[in-house]
């Protein structure tokens, strides 16, 4: 089973209540070779939130507001699903504070891209679960 971010399975999610509907992933999930997660809810925040970005060992939404236990919590989460499913692959999200893996934001809330591993990403990799992007499939 792969596991892959709901966004890009099409689930409105994102922090600004859309998706990030990406076709090839959408049918793995559509043919139960996927499963989708959002670490973003299952750590508690609601759709849509205020936007976040990692700044150094934190995460902070765009009010300065500290919400790393919340995204802590995500990574968590979506681990123990990874554990549930055997999954041993996932697709996710690029440049997301969750996510992201090689390119995430660099908490400026300004757009500015930077080397650098979202939450999630950083802890599914951690347990050996192979990283793929969705400019990756």
């Amino acid at each position: 089973m792969i596991l892959v971010s709901a966004c890009l399975a099409g689930i409105k999610c994102r922090y600004d209540g859309k998706d990030n509907a990406n076709n090839k992933v959408m049918e793995l999930v559509k043919n139960g070779i996927a499963i989708p997660v959002c670490p973003e809810q299952l750590g508690g925040l609601q759709t849509p939130r205020i936007p976040a970005e990692i700044t150094e060992d934190k995460v902070l939404n765009k009010k300065g507001e500290n919400v790393t236990s919340q995204f802590k919590k995500g990574a968590r989460e979506t681990l123990r699903i990874a554990k549930l499913v055997n999954c041993h692959k996932a697709i996710l999200k690029q440049r997301s504070p969750s996510c992201g893996y090689g390119k995430i934001y660099d908490g400026s809330h300004t757009g500015k891209i930077i080397e650098g591993i979202g939450l999630t990403a950083q802890l599914l990799s951690q347990k050996g679960i192979i990283i793929l992007t969705e400019e990756d499939v």
